[in-house]
């Protein structure tokens, strides 16, 4: 154990940079905020722009916190930027939002620095949300060939070899004190000596390599980086972007590229940014052709069976209908078909019929509505081009039964576990009754209706009252209870416990949720490659996948329906001309319908949805109305969305459809 000297006085700047993550960067607060009770510190919070409602989180809960309201959003360098130049501490903090700290993490590391002048920036342990090492927290300067070992896997395949698992330091003990190239920036502490003379975070950097490159000025100024395991804390990691997605891996790699040209050698640089370039498109390919089969092979299933069944039935068909051995047209089934086919496709999409687990509903509502459409269709078309109705309905009656058939078939195959249904957690609530209670209370409310063992005392000696146990006793709890999850009371339980057990745990693979208090969502992460996981109350949002869905389904509905009765509606709408316009302005999701009422300086803080052509305003008589009324409705329509309301809003306001 090192030994460290005695603090007398010393000032810590914390600087937090936000962007629509206020369930995370609340819980974050709460351990700050415990943290920094033996140290003067000051707390900075820099939002991008977030439209979550952060910042009225923050300035209601934590009044104490420094808080930088971007009006877009700037970037992580320049915001981390914009509070050091404001900073008075002689260390600044860069913290990640997503990050729960131990309640002596800051008295610690100041101390540590206190201790070791030649230490310019410190970073320290790091576990996930599941309690597993974060490898990011000890890395090596990514010179050409420590990134080739990265990019191509050979630092996995030899996780310990000093030679390929240089990326992350793999041959160092992790519980042990390193000088290290690379400091992490979801917790970087810098020595404000240090930036002082090499300067602050490099802002062409958007989002990631900056800490790279500030690490990399560190050591060429003469300083020293040091990983520090003798405090960890809790990274949810992935919160703010999705690593999966092609979206990081070019952002993050041409953040390498910006790297190797700011500090290697041209003829290094341009090695470095060929190999760089090449594993871009090598990742972006193997990520689009993942996505695409994990998402289109059922799909395409459906469309070849569709296809097969319809021609399979054709020639007995035809022999029914044609006295003569005439037969319909190769166009009828080589163009038409493959028409339907995609209609009922899309039509089972937007019914969430693709969407894992699979629910059987939502494959008949799909049919049903896509059959619907395709016989509309059919009634539209001139006469050369109307083939067989009753085949659209002996097709219709095929796609149900085969795809029926088959996702049956693939339950019974446990085929891409597509039809399991989430099995209900077992749960254990650690803390005192009052707070174990309110969290049931969270729980009862939200999608997932897990299964809650009981609750266990906080404290190692109490058992009495409703308890199942004690907190020392959550190992034997997991294995006779057979217990998925534990959720943390952080009013009753300190961060510092809840982190040495999940580290004592992590091998009993169990979830952890930690909830806040007063707080109504319940966050937790199950890998260093998901998001985090949030429980919390559950409204209807206009956001959610289904309703979106559901949303664009039922303008396309609607349009069509309009367009057929248009020669007689047109009659009854205020501007004709606009109403066809509008018809076809929603048909290509140009518009929606119905809308939020309109008022610029609320509805940027809502959800964004398309424009509508018509909003609640439309169907009130009286519209001199106040902008707090107006901002009542609109938020009233985006957290509780439901299609029967837009269906309302229309017949109320159908003279206005062509605005």
């Amino acid at each position: 154990m090192h030994n460290y000297t005695t603090i007398d006085f010393m000032q810590l700047s914390i600087v937090i940079v936000n962007y629509n993550v206020k369930h995370f960067i609340e819980q974050c607060l709460h351990s700050v905020q415990a943290g920094i009770k033996n140290i003067p510190s000051e707390v900075f919070v820099v939002d991008n722009n977030s439209v979550d409602g952060s910042c009225s989180m923050i300035k209601e809960k934590f009044s104490w916190v420094k808080l930088i309201e971007n009006k877009k959003n700037v970037g992580f360098a320049v915001a981390n930027n914009q509070a050091i130049k404001e900073s008075i501490g002689k260390y600044v903090l860069l913290l990640n939002p997503d990050t729960l700290v131990e309640e002596n993490t800051f008295e610690k590391i100041v101390s540590f620095m206190e201790s070791t002048p030649d230490a310019g920036g410190l970073g320290v342990k790091m576990i996930d949300g599941k309690g597993n090492f974060l490898p990011e927290s000890k890395r090596a300067l990514p010179t050409p060939m420590v990134a080739f070992y990265k990019i191509f896997g050979l630092s996995k395949l030899f996780p310990t070899s000093k030679t390929f698992s240089r990326y992350h330091l793999g041959f160092l003990d992790k519980t042990k004190i390193h000088e290290v190239d690379v400091l992490s920036g979801a917790f970087m502490l810098l020595r404000k000596e240090t930036l002082d003379k090499i300067g602050l975070l490099d802002e062409t950097f958007f989002m990631y390599g900056e800490d790279i490159d500030l690490s990399y000025r560190i050591t060429k100024a003469g300083y020293k980086n040091y990983y520090f395991p003798e405090t960890t804390i809790i990274h949810y990691k992935g919160e703010s972007t999705k690593k999966g997605s092609i979206n990081y891996v070019m952002v993050f790699y041409n953040a390498m590229i910006i790297f190797a040209k700011k500090h290697f050698t041209k003829k290094n640089a341009n090695a470095y940014t060929f190999l760089i370039k090449l594993a871009i498109y090598f990742r972006a390919f193997i990520a689009i052709a993942t996505r695409f089969v994990k998402s289109m092979w059922l799909p395409i299933f459906d469309a070849i069976v569709i296809f097969i069944g319809i021609y399979l039935v054709k020639p007995y068909w035809e022999s029914y209908k044609f006295s003569d051995g005439s037969s319909y047209p190769d166009e009828f089934l080589y163009i038409m078909v493959p028409i339907y086919a995609l209609i009922w496709i899309t039509s089972i999409f937007f019914t969430s019929g693709y969407e894992k687990p699979l629910k059987y509903v939502n494959l008949v509502k799909g049919i049903v509505v896509g059959t619907f459409l395709i016989l509309v269709m059919y009634a539209l078309l001139s006469e050369e081009h109307r083939f067989s109705r009753a085949l659209i309905l002996i097709g219709a009656l095929w796609t149900l039964i085969t795809l029926s058939i088959s996702r049956y078939a693939f339950h019974l195959l446990k085929l891409n576990k597509l039809y399991s249904e989430k099995q209900k957690k077992k749960i254990v609530i650690v803390g005192n009754i009052e707070e174990a209670e309110r969290i049931k209370y969270i729980l009862t409310k939200t999608d997932f209706k897990p299964i809650i063992v009981g609750y266990v005392a906080p404290d190692k000696n109490g058992k009495s009252g409703p308890y199942i146990g004690n907190i020392s006793q959550l190992h034997e709890m997991i294995q006779i209870n057979k217990i998925n999850e534990i959720i943390f009371c952080a009013k009753d339980v300190s961060t510092q416990v809840i982190i040495k057990l999940m580290l004592n745990l992590a091998e009993s693979n169990i979830d952890y949720k930690i909830a806040s208090p007063d707080s109504l969502s319940i966050i937790g992460s199950n890998s260093i490659n998901t998001s985090g996981e949030l429980y919390t109350i559950n409204l209807n949002s206009i956001t959610k996948i289904s309703n979106k869905r559901n949303k664009r389904l039922f303008d396309v509905i609607i349009s069509i329906c309009l367009f057929v009765l248009s020669p007689i509606l047109v009659f009854f709408v205020k501007n004709p001309i606009n109403f066809i316009k509008n018809i076809f302005i929603v048909l290509i999701s140009e518009s929606s319908w119905v809308g939020y009422s309109p008022n610029e300086s609320i509805n940027g803080k809502l959800p964004k949805i398309k424009k509508g052509v018509i909003s609640q305003l439309d169907s009130i008589k009286n519209r001199e109305i106040s902008d707090e009324t107006i901002e009542r409705l609109n938020m009233l329509y985006a957290k509780d969305y439901n299609i029967y309301n837009d269906l309302k809003i229309i017949f109320n306001s159908f003279k206005y459809l062509g605005k």
